[in-house]
């Protein structure tokens, strides 16, 4: 926990690269200057459940940095997102993304939130097996991905044959679940459950995203625009 601390008060408030190889804080202050851009200018069907910009969430209250509920990606990443959308309507599916790019200092929240063992309100439905001592690192690192502005958090939904009334397929878990059974290849997880995290994974695969192994729901697009850099833009 110290050590995350010291990390993003020394990384917040600068622009510089760090000596061990942790990225640059981009100096941007507007999604435009970063490059970002809403997924609905893009895919403007697609269905949204921004976690963090509410009170559903494994902190329990909106997040830092989300000031509305919307999904930005760097454009490469929104465009390729968008052709995945593309390609499932014609088997009547569509995404559901539940967060996309996330400002550096939402991680710090999540890293203030993981150090305060006190608050355990969401240990039923996010991490019932688990203490909550061991969330920082495998689960909650000091720095995100998400913050690179390619990566989103997403699951499948099925339609009707006039493509409404469209559903979350079951994967097995909830967004945010921490433990084995969000596991991608979770042993723990049924037969069905696997034959739709497959369906997802194929889907994204074949526009260039790599899944996260320990989530079902995460996906990086490859390579990464900018590998080695961070953005603190507010979501809004």
């Amino acid at each position: 926990m110290l050590r995350s601390a010291i990390f993003l008060a020394a990384l917040l408030p600068g622009t510089q690269a760090f000596a061990d190889g942790t990225p640059t804080l981009s100096p941007a202050k507007t999604a435009e200057q970063a490059g970002l851009v809403d997924i609905r200018q893009l895919a403007p069907g697609i269905a949204e459940d921004i976690k963090y910009a509410g009170s559903d969430n494994f902190v329990g209250t909106p997040v830092d940095g989300y000031l509305a509920p919307k999904c930005f990606l760097l454009k490469p990443a929104a465009e390729a997102l968008a052709r995945v959308e593309r390609d499932l309507e014609a088997r009547h599916r569509k995404l559901q993304v539940f967060d996309c790019y996330r400002p550096a200092r939402a991680v710090a929240h999540f890293v203030r939130w993981a150090g305060d063992l006190s608050d355990q309100r969401t240990k039923p439905e996010h991490y019932p097996t688990l203490d909550k001592g061991a969330l920082l690192g495998d689960y909650i690192a000091p720095v995100s991905g998400h913050s690179r502005g390619a990566t989103t958090d997403l699951t499948l939904m099925q339609c009707d044959a006039n493509d409404a009334h469209c559903k979350p397929i079951d994967m097995g878990t909830s967004f945010d679940y921490f433990g084995t059974l969000a596991n991608t290849e979770s042993p723990q997880a049924t037969p069905a459950q696997h034959a739709n995290r497959e369906l997802l994974r194929a889907a994204m695969e074949r526009e260039g995203f790599r899944n996260y192994a320990m989530e079902w729901w995460h996906y990086t697009l490859t390579p990464e625009p900018t590998p080695d850099t961070i953005y603190d833009v507010p979501v809004q």
